[in-house]
């Protein structure tokens, strides 16, 4: 068992965490709620889709988690993250084209304006129970 020394998580990732907890806590809730009502006993692991323009750290959820499921029927539940990579349309130019920033101009025109297609996904795609 690896034990984190949440102080010098912190300072690696140089970030708060308070949103990848709250994220972690819903993601718990909901997947508990959902198992609830299906019978079941056990959460063996879930599965959710998140896109990379969400502004979640995946290190940091993946750590939050963890202390999420401790006391709930998702204790040593494993998260499985699939990432949705973002992509978006030129309003400038039409050209379709992805990126993991949004601050980032059109690769074909350089223009700025464009509607985001996909990237801002978090979902809770599955959940494996007894």
């Amino acid at each position: 068992m690896e034990i984190i020394d949440l102080n010098n998580f912190l300072q690696r990732f140089k970030l708060n965490t308070m949103h990848e907890m709250s994220i972690a806590m819903n993601l718990v809730d909901l997947a508990v709620q959902t198992a609830k009502q299906n019978d079941a006993q056990k959460i063996n692991s879930m599965v959710l889709e998140m896109g990379s323009l969400t502004g979640v750290v995946r290190e940091a959820l993946e750590f939050c988690f963890e202390s999420a499921c401790k006391g709930t029927i998702a204790e040593g539940a494993k998260l499985e993250i699939i990432n949705i990579p973002g992509n978006a349309v030129c309003e400038h130019c039409g050209h379709r084209f992805s990126g993991d920033q949004v601050a980032v101009p059109c690769p074909k025109c350089n223009e700025y304006v464009f509607n985001i297609q996909g990237g801002r996904e978090l979902k809770l795609k599955s959940v494996n129970v007894d």
